[in-house]
């Protein structure tokens, strides 16, 4: 790792008066320790561009570089940002892009220039969720990315990671993430590590993308998952009855109907999709 000699994140802060906004889903991350430690989990960075979202004044942007990546991308929709961030770029000439604009409406295939990538983020809280499902959704598959690792608020990591055996927590996120990646929750982050401090315990999660799925449309396995968690406590052949004949998806899917969408696990829904697809 590298030590770069740019000035603590505070004085950056001040000296550009970066107030973290709420508007902006804003909470900066400003203890190296953490962002350190947010880079190394993210793995061997040295043959990767990163794709960061929302770098803020640049704590984990400095991390990232320092422990090695090739090159950053980094999105930025927060005009004040930027002259923090293009001091970081001209500390690593080369290495560091800056893209000024909303990650929603940029695709990051774009700026890797033939290059594996990594996501690696502090996803503003906002449009964390947005995101993770567009990258969820990329086609071809496997994706442009190798791994992403990505902070989000503890429930909604929860909901990433959510099994059967964890029902409160499993839904639609949890089938399209672990159908498409392997997941995992790496460490937890108290407020505290934030400022301004956000009213919630924050998770770091890791998700590999399985090189080869389970075959299933996409497009089939989001509708029934709607439909089927809309009503999750109810027995499927309720839940399912705007797809058509639910018993008949229930038993091309090996079901007798009376399951529960939040016990069933994510091969079920894909034998589900499937089904409805052979209509």
């Amino acid at each position: 790792m590298m030590l770069d000699t740019l000035p603590p994140l505070r004085e950056v802060i001040r000296a550009y008066g970066l107030d973290a906004r709420k508007s902006l889903g804003q909470n900066f991350l400003l203890d190296l320790n953490i962002t350190s430690k947010i880079a190394r989990s993210a793995g061997s960075l040295e043959d990767h561009v990163v794709v960061e979202i929302g770098p803020g004044p640049g704590g984990l942007t400095r991390a990232l570089l320092a422990h090695g990546a090739a090159r950053v991308v980094a999105i930025e929709r927060d005009p004040r940002c930027l002259p923090a961030l293009q001091a970081i770029a001209d500390a690593y000439p080369g290495r560091l892009t800056i893209i000024e604009g909303d990650a929603l409406k940029i695709d990051p295939r774009d700026y890797l220039e033939g290059m594996p990538a990594r996501i690696v983020a502090n996803l503003p809280y906002n449009v964390g969720t947005m995101l993770l499902i567009g990258w969820l959704r990329a086609e071809p598959w496997p994706p442009f990315y190798s791994s992403m690792t990505l902070m989000f608020q503890r429930e909604v990591a929860e909901r990433i990671t959510g099994t059967p055996e964890r029902p409160h927590d499993y839904g639609r996120l949890g089938v399209l993430a672990n159908w498409r990646c392997e997941t995992k929750i790496l460490f937890d982050l108290p407020p505290a590590a934030f400022t301004p401090p956000p009213k919630v315990t924050s998770s770091v999660v890791r998700l590999v993308p399985r090189p080869v799925l389970a075959p299933c449309r996409l497009e089939t396995l989001e509708r029934v998952t709607s439909t089927a968690f809309a009503q999750r406590r109810k027995m499927i052949r309720q839940s399912l009855k705007s797809l058509g004949d639910p018993m008949a998806l229930a038993a091309a899917a090996g079901l007798d109907g009376s399951e529960r969408p939040e016990t069933l696990p994510i091969e079920t829904f894909l034998a589900l999709a499937n089904a409805l697809d052979a209509r």
